[in-house]
């Protein structure tokens, strides 16, 4: 392989493509152009990255058996039919690949983006721009002429699926929630082509299941919940008592914080009492309730 490679390593792999019925062990070799998939030296599968147009980490196809544990997935297209190819290994070494493996496929990809369409839940007057898609360590970023744009991704709150107008074109866009600085917005990303959109998607959704997974091992009663939007919407500063807004004891709405801070929901700052992102989802899940 002549082009640079960016992941290398032993694993076990099948695709609906090769003959082989059940998964074998390999090399998996993936470079900025192409996935190998290779048994041996006269045994190998050449997947280009731009016929992949779908990602998956940890789900298996039925149709691939319950053979595999820490997966990734990949759907591509050869001779116009959609293939499957599953890779598994242990799971650092499967982390690390999805996140080499997403990066390879959207960095660089033209995007279109309206940052932000909400502030708050007022909607702004921002115009789509152009800009640049690259991947970052735990975050999204994207460069227009005008300026420099990152997402924190563990600061999403929460994501969808939806269409705009864009110039004279009704687009796919993502719809991305999130905080910054302390205050909530909403970015619009449309990309082209489309199977870029969705690998940003499958990428988006892997970092929120994960943010959900900490938060399953979370108990929240009813009162910490209306502490966790208390917050949200702006109390427990100078003006505004938490213990006024939810008509509890002060010594009762320290002892929820402290328990709130325990489970990682909330934060100590030089300001006072931020979310964190896994607060955050929380309100997101209740703020209507």
């Amino acid at each position: 392989m002549s082009e640079s490679v960016i992941a290398d390593f032993v694993g076990t792999f099948n695709a609906e493509i090769t003959p082989r019925g059940e998964p074998v062990k390999g090399r998996i070799v993936c470079s900025e152009k192409r996935l190998v998939l290779a048994a041996d030296s006269d045994n190998s599968l050449h997947i280009p990255l731009s016929s992949i147009y779908d990602v998956g980490v940890g789900h298996v196809p039925p149709e691939l058996g319950d053979f595999f544990d820490s997966t990734v997935t990949v759907v591509f297209r050869r001779d116009d039919r959609a293939y499957v190819a599953v890779v598994e290994a242990d799971d650092e070494t499967i982390r690390k690949f999805s996140t080499v493996l997403f990066k390879a496929l959207v960095n660089g990809t033209a995007a279109t983006l309206k940052h932000p369409a909400r502030r708050g839940g007022r909607v702004t007057d921002e115009s789509f721009e152009t800009a640049t898609l690259t991947l970052q360590p735990r975050a999204v970023q994207f460069e227009s002429d005008r300026r420099s744009i990152t997402i924190d991704l563990t600061r999403v709150t929460s994501f969808g699926r939806d269409t705009r107008a864009i110039g004279e074109q009704e687009r796919n866009v993502l719809v991305v929630s999130h905080m910054h600085h302390g205050e909530a917005m909403t970015t619009l990303v449309a990309a082209r082509p489309a199977r870029k959109l969705s690998i940003l998607g499958r990428y988006l959704r892997r970092e929120y299941a994960e943010l959900r997974r900490d938060l399953e091992d979370v108990e929240l009663t009813d009162d910490k919940v209306d502490l966790l939007v208390a917050l949200y919407s702006g109390a427990g500063g100078p003006d505004i008592s938490l213990a006024s807004v939810l008509d509890v004891d002060p010594a009762q709405v320290t002892m929820l914080l402290n328990e709130l801070e325990e489970d990682g929901l909330v934060e100590s700052t030089d300001d006072g009492t931020d979310l964190t992102p896994m607060g955050q989802v929380v309100v997101a899940n209740n703020v209507e309730e």
